[in-house]
């Protein structure tokens, strides 16, 4: 017997693609508009964290205006000058209201962005100049699609398993 199996015809899913060639740079807007329009918080997951002046901007500006900013980043790296340069952004997030963590058990590879529980972004696009500026990339957005609870899920799962940055030396605490 065929198992009938309901369509989803809530919210809206669009993959969209990334050129460096195109002038288009289409991970950075939707990022961005994300962090912008975010009224109760955005949740992000990335592996790298190499950030431009507009990038810290938004990030911090929307952590000035009350909105919950957490990014989850490996404790473990895959590439060591890389995970130092995200560390050298702690503290000017963290002091403007970014909470920051780390996946303690090892490397997370997740690019994830998600936000107020309406939007989210999966994808191969991480939170790095050579990622949104200079490589093709690929994501998927969800809006108001049962697909952005699975994402939250998805950071909470590695909750349990993450440590806090709590100065701007970088220790972590668990």
């Amino acid at each position: 017997e065929l198992e009938e199996r309901k369509l989803c015809t809530d919210g809206f899913v669009l993959p969209y693609g990334d050129s460096p060639l195109d002038n288009e740079n289409v991970g950075q807007t939707v990022y961005m508009d994300i962090i912008n329009r975010a009224e109760r918080y955005v949740h992000i997951m990335t592996p790298y964290l190499i950030l431009d002046n507009e990038m810290v901007q938004a990030l911090t500006y929307a952590a000035k205006r009350g909105v919950d900013v957490k990014i989850i980043m490996p404790h473990i790296p895959d590439k060591k000058y890389a995970y130092l340069l995200a560390r050298s952004y702690y503290a000017e997030l963290i002091r403007c209201g970014v909470s920051i963590y780390e996946y303690i058990p090892g490397f997370v590879h997740s690019k994830a962005f998600v936000s107020d529980g309406t939007k989210g972004v999966v994808g191969s696009i991480n939170l790095d100049y050579r990622s949104l500026f200079l490589h093709f990339e690929c994501a998927c957005y969800f809006y108001r699609h049962p697909v952005v609870e699975q994402i939250v899920k998805m950071g909470y799962t590695k909750v349990s398993n993450i440590g806090g940055i709590s100065s701007y030396c970088g220790k972590v605490e668990r």
